[in-house]
């Protein structure tokens, strides 16, 4: 594909700039509501994107896949994003002569696109789960009702009245997935992690900040185990909700360690897991992208559902490296109606976003539990692909590095104005 045009540099909301005379009819593109790690399948399968986001300097439009940009509302203004939305869609529906797709990699856009799905699957190719699946995904309380309707494994909840009765390890969450990043509830409690481990229910009711935000955290008995048995079911359905293609993969390291975001991630064969992950999203039933988390008990070999996404995510950057590529068969389906064959993938290329692992490591390190010889080698003896990097594309980790110094920038004005205004 060709390497994106130069779009300019003025941007404001609700713009849509688009090089159409390296598209072509039979070929429509994609409007991604993502980043690099979600860019590049599409770019690896040769399937054009223009990029949708709040910041007209993301680092997904310098990269070479980017056919062009859509600059969207700021997310403090849902309804002028949404119709930034609509009008991008009629544009490019009007230029194609048919709905384009449009796939998005967070909960925020995923939420929205619930909020609107009428209006915008007028304008745009999707698939979605049933309302009442939907609704219950986007909230880890609805989930376990949702869950439990349906017969699918997920640890006990516990009510904030009986947790001093509990003696084993205890999770608390946030309650929401979505708009909870930059929160008050992440900023004074959770930090980095996505759940809080503690080591039974009383310490969780000692803890005075647990206790002020109580009514936004679902709390969970603990899964015994350490990340190793942690692992997650891949695919894409279709509008009935049988899978099209799927694959399996593990957490090697995670940051915080047990709790935290993955930093170091391997796609896995193993039919037994692989058919437990078939029968649970086809009982849900899950439509479109999905991701299922799972933990295995370490003990009783049990398996555990701790959560479910129905949208993409950066395993399918890995997927795709491995042979498998997810959003080229959500693409092919959604456009052409196609069915892949039988497919298989390999599991010699993995996954690593370098600062969170070296987080990682220095927890791991600190418990005594992986050396820097051991941390070092597991990165450099596999073939790996980044969470923003590529050697064949490098500009979105160039522009990383510009917007962080920007902002630097405007910090050191901000405090140097602060200081004359004391001075005088």
């Amino acid at each position: 594909m060709a390497r994106r045009k130069n779009f300019g540099a003025k941007a404001v909301a609700g713009m849509l700039e688009v090089s159409y005379r390296h598209l072509t009819m039979d070929r429509p593109p994609v409007l991604l509501a993502a980043g690099p790690v979600l860019l590049r399948p599409l770019g690896m399968a040769g399937i054009p994107a223009i990029v949708a986001s709040t910041e007209d300097d993301a680092p997904a439009f310098a990269s070479r896949y980017c056919a062009g940009r859509c600059i969207l509302p700021p997310r403090s203004e849902p309804s002028a994003l949404v119709d930034a939305l609509i009008d991008a869609g009629e544009r490019l529906s009007s230029q194609f002569g048919r709905r384009v797709p449009l796939m998005y990699g967070e909960d925020y856009f995923l939420e929205l696109i619930y909020m609107h799905r009428e209006r915008l699957q007028q304008k745009f190719l999707l698939l979605l789960c049933d309302p009442a699946v939907a609704t219950g995904l986007l909230t880890k309380d609805r989930f376990d009702e949702l869950a439990r309707a349906r017969g699918i494994p997920v640890p006990r909840s516990l009510d904030w009245d009986m947790l001093s009765e509990i003696d084993g390890p205890v999770l608390a969450k946030p309650r929401s997935k979505c708009n909870w990043h930059h929160s008050p509830l992440q900023v004074r409690l959770f930090g980095r992690s996505k759940a809080l481990a503690f080591e039974n229910g009383s310490a969780v009711m000692a803890q005075p900040f647990v206790a002020s935000f109580r009514e936004q955290l679902v709390f969970q008995e603990y899964i015994r185990g350490d990340d190793r048995q942690l692992w997650s079911f891949h695919g894409v359905s279709d509008e009935r909700g049988k899978i099209l293609a799927s694959f399996l993969g593990r957490k090697l390291r995670a940051s915080p360690p047990f709790t935290g975001e993955s930093s170091f991630i391997e796609m896995i064969e193993n039919e037994e897991l692989a058919a437990f992950g078939r029968r649970l999203a086809e009982r849900l039933p899950l439509k479109g992208p999905f991701k299922i988390d799972l933990k295995t008990d370490v003990e009783s070999g049990q398996h555990f559902v701790l959560e479910v996404n129905a949208r993409f995510n950066l395993w399918h950057c890995l997927g795709a490296a491995n042979g498998l590529n997810l959003m080229e068969i959500a693409y092919d389906y959604v456009v052409a109606g196609k069915r892949p064959p039988p497919l298989s993938y390999r599991t010699d290329t993995r996954w690593l976003c370098l600062p969170l692992d070296w987080r990682a490591y220095r927890a791991l390190s600190r418990q005594r539990q992986l050396t820097l010889v051991d941390w070092v080698s597991s990165i450099l003896f596999t073939r790996t692909v980044y969470n923003v990097f590529a050697w064949s594309d490098p500009a979105p980790l160039a522009m990383t590095f510009v917007r962080k110094v920007r902002k630097l920038f405007r910090l050191m004005d901000v405090w140097w104005r602060q200081w004359l205004s004391t001075a005088s």
